[in-house]
């Protein structure tokens, strides 16, 4: 059933939110352009989509469901999946006998209705809701998730069976194999896995100590203990973890390395596995990679304006190199893999060399490197040279001969895509000079450095605040501001005639949502394009403080500068940026 747009005028009119004559216009603009008139007063801000959702479940006879204040009990919540919640806006809240209500953003979606009807198996009742009442509900998902972890957890930990030797000795072998079957073991270290995709970690580090052993994840960059749980827990969440990534599991000296899959409703995720033995047992660090190289784009990654039009020139062209620079962990392989899907058509032939595979990508011939067996990136560049490709990926130039094919790989015509660990953009040029490569050949190849940190973006909910001249000076110099204020004009994002005086900041606000007011990431970034007069200073060996002087006369923004832009936008705040990059 739809709401006809002369009902939805009338109920407009009468709930008294909009004036008539911002109606009447309303009204002309969405004829005009065939649209419904409660999109354009939402568009033109003269009407929140709440609003325009209430008047539509008004006239639709749906009841409204206000979900801020209401405690779903767990067993109602986890009826609809929390992928399945998320992706569809649709919360079960309410369940009498085969009837389940649901508060949905939007009662028109039947697939999402009939999907719920087949998963539960009830009859489906949907009532509107508000984006504020969907994101209370949903972060309910997390707490009962926590409870439900922490009670499991603490529950299984008392039934593990610690196997010993005569001596006293841990066991072996056959035993650590038994144990690794143990299902608490088995139920603990399923749980942990599970957890940390729903919090969307990145690692999860398992740490053996004199009196317990401690879990914490990586979110969003930052380490954060998950839990602890009993000392004898330890040895067979070792084991269960060397089963899993098919490890020696009586081997307890020496270093390991492995990886498993695992997928749940939402995700496919693969783990890669690090064993190192310490004083008190085998710290295990696992490096969780979702198993899609799809789905990123560069703006979604926080390249805009000037410096997306400089990658996507680069792109363009059919030989050369591009560099991702950066520290460990900074989203160098992520940006790597968002280029290489612009460049993966289908008249393109990419081939890569890896260590390790971490996203899988459809048509991209993917390799990964053996040092165990002499399969290092220099020997697999090498085959990969003869296999015709037009576009060639190494995951990293770690060292001359590397470099030296990579160079040799763009004079023949391919464009070649690599990351290598330099705190800046301009500092990619002096290290691979470092490594043997010769100035001239590497005017002829090189199109473009990025440098690159990753900063946590911030919440919805935040504070603004303003920064006088001496407070900027404080943060950074004067000309960084000006640049990343040039960059808002430029873009158009700031009121013609504003000053950097009137420019907003922000700082977190931690909520309830947010627990301390960011939640996920985005990049910051500087793009060094070669161009003849950057060629000139690498022919005559200057330094990279030279080559960035340049760079920033032809309109690069550095890294600081477009974190300064980015907290100007309310995206991060400052504090942020400044560690990000004084992290560099």
């Amino acid at each position: 059933m739809q709401v006809t747009e002369s009902e939805l005028k009338t109920f407009i009119l009468d709930s008294g939110l909009v004036p008539r004559k911002d109606v009447d216009a309303a009204d002309e603009e969405a004829k005009k352009r065939n649209q419904s008139i409660g999109d354009i007063l939402v568009s033109q801000g003269a009407l929140t989509s709440d609003a325009l959702r209430r008047i539509k479940a008004y006239v639709l006879g749906i009841p409204f469901v206000n979900l801020k204040d209401k405690k779903i009990p767990l067993e109602v919540l986890s009826l609809i999946p929390e992928p399945i919640a998320r992706t569809h806006s649709i919360i079960g809240f309410r369940k009498e006998g085969n009837e389940l209500e649901v508060a949905m953003l939007d009662t028109q979606d039947l697939p999402a209705i009939d999907s719920v009807r087949k998963k539960t198996g009830l009859k489906i009742l949907p009532r509107l809701t508000d984006d504020e009442s969907l994101k209370h509900a949903l972060m309910q998902y997390q707490k009962s998730l926590k409870e439900e972890f922490g009670d499991l957890i603490a529950t299984e930990a008392g039934r593990i069976n610690v196997v010993k030797d005569a001596s006293g000795d841990d066991v072996t072998g056959e035993e650590l194999k038994k144990m690794a079957e143990d299902l608490p073991i088995v139920r603990i270290v399923d749980t942990l896995l599970r957890h940390a995709i729903i919090q969307d970690a990145s690692d999860i580090h398992i740490e053996p100590m004199e009196e317990a052993t401690l879990v914490r994840y990586r979110i969003d960059g930052i380490l954060h203990d998950a839990m602890t749980l009993p000392k004898n827990a330890g040895p067979g969440i070792t084991a269960r973890i060397k089963v899993l990534a098919n490890l020696k599991l009586d081997e307890k000296r020496l270093p390991q390395d492995g990886r498993f899959k695992m997928e749940t409703d939402a995700d496919k995720v693969s783990f890669r596995v690090s064993l190192l033995p310490t004083y008190y047992g085998e710290k295990i660090v696992m490096r969780l990679l979702r198993e899609t190289g799809e789905g990123f784009t560069l703006e979604a990654l926080g390249f805009h304006g000037e410096s997306l039009e400089r990658i996507h020139s680069a792109t363009k062209q059919t030989t050369g190199i591009i560099l991702i620079s950066g520290p460990t962990g900074s989203g160098k392989t992520t940006t790597l893999y968002t280029v290489l899907d612009i460049l993966n058509r289908p008249d393109v032939n990419i081939s890569t060399i890896e260590d390790p595979i971490e996203y899988q990508m459809k048509r991209v011939n993917q390799t990964q490197v053996n040092p165990t067996i002499g399969f290092t990136f220099a020997s697999g560049l090498r085959a990969l040279l003869r296999q015709d490709p037009n576009v060639i990926m190494v995951g990293e130039i770690r060292d001359g001969e590397t470099a030296s094919l990579a160079i040799n790989a763009a004079l023949t015509g391919h464009i070649v895509l690599s990351t290598i660990h330099t705190n800046s953009a301009a500092g990619a040029i002096p290290r691979l000079m470092d490594m043997g490569v010769e100035p001239f050949l590497l005017v002829s190849t090189l199109r473009l450095v990025v440098g690159q940190r990753l900063v946590r973006r911030l919440c919805d909910d935040k504070e603004q605040y303003t920064l006088d001249d001496k407070e900027r000076a404080k943060v950074a110099p004067a000309e960084k501001f000006d640049a990343a204020f040039k960059s808002l004009e430029d873009e158009k994002l700031v009121k013609e005639g504003s000053k950097l005086d009137t420019l907003p900041f922000y700082h977190p606000k931690p909520s309830g949502e947010c627990e301390d007011g960011y939640k996920s990431r985005i990049g910051i970034h500087e793009i060094l394009t070669v161009s003849p007069a950057i060629r000139e200073l690498i022919l005559h060996s200057e330094g990279p403080d030279a080559v960035e002087a340049q760079a920033r006369k032809e309109g690069m923004l550095t890294m600081l500068e477009d974190g300064l832009y980015k907290a100007a936008r309310g995206i991060t705040s400052l504090e942020e940026v400044l560690r990000a990059v004084n992290d560099g």
